[in-house]
């Protein structure tokens, strides 16, 4: 036995594609013309991937236009002006709101997922957004004719559909990307607002049975964009005890990039539960530096201080470009780092006999 890895998701695009999505907004490619680049990249990606002695691939979500927004993509009832979300470098990222029903994904992760699997014969993990995230669409007035409610019922059945299709696909994990629970805590300190996106989680996670369940993960971190953050200055303490009452096997847990990483690990000890796996973060996706395979064996070590060998795992702290036109980190920077995080993970592995 061994400690798990899996990468969380995103990887940089290659610069041809950057180059090719910017030509496509302006007209001047057409759809088939990105979708053959995108598809270039993803193969890419898992070879890359698998060369490094990944257990677990990722598409790196390189047909993705956002982790968030991907579902959305094409819905016409739809107006840019919706939520901002604010980083700590000044600058921010902007949802779409929804102007009337019904509510529908126009895109389902499976799709990608089913394309990752053409390129490889390897294990692949299928990142979906969680529906707590979306739930953001839906504006502050109600909408006339479309009330509140009847949206998130709707928007609890596309998420389980979602999640489905990628369990049926064959995904041997399916990661709910949950960014916006330590953000939540910064938009309403009450928690009231957290309170009402794990109530969600959890009523799309309980239509699931237990063995799906050991399937199903998510992860959380203080948001990654151009080499910044958009709540790391809020406390993990008011985060994770409710994060791990969601119905899921698996948590992915950011670390790498916190001041103070012992006491995360003794709250994290304190919400263990049989069953559950913790996957910890052990390298930081919008730091320059490069880890060392030894600085990552290190961490682990620690981690095993306060996590019992057999319920953890490693994973990157986030995404390295979870919006596709993200370009602050390159795409050899993220491999690197991956790299180290493999090594050191199974550095950690021998150190603790296993």
């Amino acid at each position: 036995m061994s400690i798990p890895t899996e990468p969380i998701g995103s990887i940089p695009r290659p610069p041809a594609l950057q180059t090719a999505l910017a030509e496509h907004a302006e007209g001047r490619l057409t759809d088939v013309e990105v979708t053959t680049l995108q598809e270039q990249a993803t193969a890419d990606t898992l070879a890359r991937l698998e060369q490094l002695g990944c257990p677990v691939l990722v598409d790196g979500e390189q047909a993705k236009p956002s982790f968030a927004t991907y579902p959305v993509t094409g819905l016409a009832t739809l107006d840019p002006h919706g939520a901002v979300i604010p980083f700590a470098d000044g600058h921010t990222r902007q949802l779409p709101r929804l102007t009337s029903g019904p509510f529908r994904y126009q895109v389902r992760a499976e799709t990608y997922l089913r394309t990752a699997r053409r390129h490889t014969d390897r294990p692949v993990k299928q990142a979906v957004i969680a529906p707590s995230a979306l739930s953001l669409l839906y504006p502050g007035e109600p909408i006339d004719g479309y009330p509140r409610e009847a949206f998130l019922r709707e928007l609890a059945d596309e998420a389980e559909a979602d999640i489905r299709g990628c369990l049926e696909a064959g995904a041997h994990r399916v990661q709910l990307d949950f960014t916006e629970g330590r953000l939540s805590l910064k938009l309403d300190p009450a928690g009231g607002l957290l309170d009402d996106f794990i109530a969600l989680n959890n009523e799309v996670l309980g239509r699931f049975g237990e063995a799906e369940r050991d399937r199903l993960g998510v992860h959380t971190c203080p948001g990654g964009d151009h080499d910044s953050t958009h709540s790391l200055d809020v406390d993990y303490a008011g985060l994770l005890p409710k994060l791990f009452q969601l119905k899921v096997g698996n948590f992915y847990v950011q670390l790498a990039s916190e001041t103070e990483p012992e006491q995360v690990l003794r709250i994290i000890a304190g919400q263990l539960r049989p069953g559950i796996r913790v996957f910890i973060g052990v390298t930081d996706p919008i730091s320059s530096t490069v880890e060392t395979p030894e600085e990552v064996r290190d961490r682990v070590l620690l981690a095993a201080r306060y996590i019992p060998v057999d319920q953890l795992g490693t994973c990157d702290d986030c995404g390295f470009s979870p919006f596709a036109d993200d370009t602050s980190t390159s795409r050899d920077l993220a491999f690197a780092k991956i790299d180290a995080r493999v090594r050191g993970t199974a550095l950690a592995s021998q150190a603790l006999g296993l």
